[in-house]
């Protein structure tokens, strides 16, 4: 065999010329421990998948008591599988009337394809309409609605019909007319650099799209399960979409994703045809054990109070002439230096010093911080004393 960092580079597909091929052997709440015994303090809990720390032992638990029942016995949608509808049953007791319906699928990217499939039937019209700086996912539907260039001049021609709006401008939202089938937004910018629209905006989006009989999906795939210091990031605005679409932190750790609407809606993929939206794996018993107990920790132990609370410190505390900006709601932050080397410098700095941080593709200008929702008032501390000693070298 080679040695194992040799076999990562040969024999794994890479994403990027540098990966930063960290070793991790053991991940538990907000620590990552790699092959040389090395701590580190997680600030990106998997990009928003940990919110409930690493190997929470009720999620840990309910994954081992799933796997000593089945595993994947059917394609989704023809078994009754106890998981599947005992974590519906309680994610939906969490969300609006209008949203009571769940279909679980691969991923948040999946279920966006899912999502826009279910409102051009819904409609019957083809128009999709997403945000400038928007991100979606990577396949064709979702990389079509995301605003981002420099992902998808290689994989042109993209969907045909598809236009973007500027987050935020009132003007733009005489683009949604009734030749649209859906408006994709996220209700807080991730890779944009964490953008937080306008309460005003957010309800005028929704009051068009009811004009215009044009079904408003929300992406929470990256804001969801308590990360903006809510459940989800719509109770901010008071404005509920017409589909919620859901990932990342929705399988406590496990790959999920989901997207959320009407019965009457949902309805409509069972005929004409038959499968509207099919899924060999989705809806797979051991995420959605593990979701299911990811889930009654986040109400439990009311970590969106945490993320809240924690948010606050760490804007707090990061205060530095060489910071821009430190913007977001909860732990869904992003530090803005307004200079893309310096973020390099600084984000390698902290990892140096065993605190990890990530950038944003959309926003070479900062760095974001979305931990785990379980960081404790020390660990912020901890980490915030390394970023500010990162930016004093300069």
């Amino acid at each position: 065999m080679l040695p194992l960092h040799d076999a990562f580079t040969r024999h794994l597909a890479q994403t990027s010329p540098h990966p930063l091929a960290l070793d991790i052997v053991k991940a538990e709440g907000c620590t990552l421990i790699d092959r040389n015994d090395r701590r580190y303090l997680d600030l990106v809990a998997g990009l928003a998948v940990n919110n409930v720390g690493h190997r929470h032992p009720k999620v840990v638990q309910a994954i081992k008591d799933q796997c000593d029942r089945y595993l994947h016995v059917i394609p989704y949608g023809e078994f009754v599988q106890e998981p599947q509808v005992r974590f519906a049953e309680k994610l939906t007791a969490l969300l609006p009337p209008a949203l009571d319906t769940v279909y679980f699928v691969n991923s948040g990217t999946e279920a966006i394809e899912a999502a826009v499939k279910l409102a051009k039937r819904v409609t019957g019209r083809t128009r999709l309409i997403g945000c400038r700086k928007s991100y979606h996912g990577s396949t064709h539907g979702s990389l079509s609605l995301t605003d981002n260039e420099a992902k998808k001049y290689r994989n042109r021609p993209l969907l045909p019909d598809t236009l973007h709006i500027t987050f935020n401008a009132s003007a733009d939202l005489a683009h949604i007319t009734d030749a649209v089938a859906c408006v994709v937004v996220e209700p807080i910018q991730g890779d944009a650099g964490v953008r937080v629209p306008d309460a005003a905006w957010m309800k005028a989006l929704r009051a068009r799209c009811d004009a215009t009989g044009t079904l408003l999906v929300f992406d929470e795939v990256q804001t969801g399960f308590g990360r903006t210091g809510k459940r989800f990031a719509y109770e901010h605005f008071g404005v509920v979409p017409d589909i919620l679409v859901l990932g990342k932190a929705l399988g406590g750790g496990m790959p999920t994703g989901a997207y959320v609407s009407s019965n009457e809606r949902m309805r409509l993929l069972t005929h004409e045809p038959v499968l509207g939206h099919i899924t060999t794996f989705g809806g797979h018993p051991i995420p959605c054990a593990a979701g299911l107990a990811a889930l009654e920790v986040l109400e439990h132990e009311e970590l969106a109070a945490n993320a809240e609370r924690m948010g606050m410190l760490f804007k707090q505390l990061l205060v530095h002439p060489r910071i821009v900006e430190v913007r977001g709601r909860g732990l869904m932050l992003a530090v803005d230096l307004g200079d893309a080397d310096l973020v390099q410098r600084v984000v390698l700095g902290c990892l140096a010093e065993g605190v990890l941080g990530f950038w944003f593709l959309s926003c070479p200008s900062a760095f974001r911080i979305a931990p785990p929702l379980v960081i404790s008032e020390e660990e912020v501390r901890s980490a915030c004393t390394v970023i500010l000693r990162m930016l004093d070298r300069g």
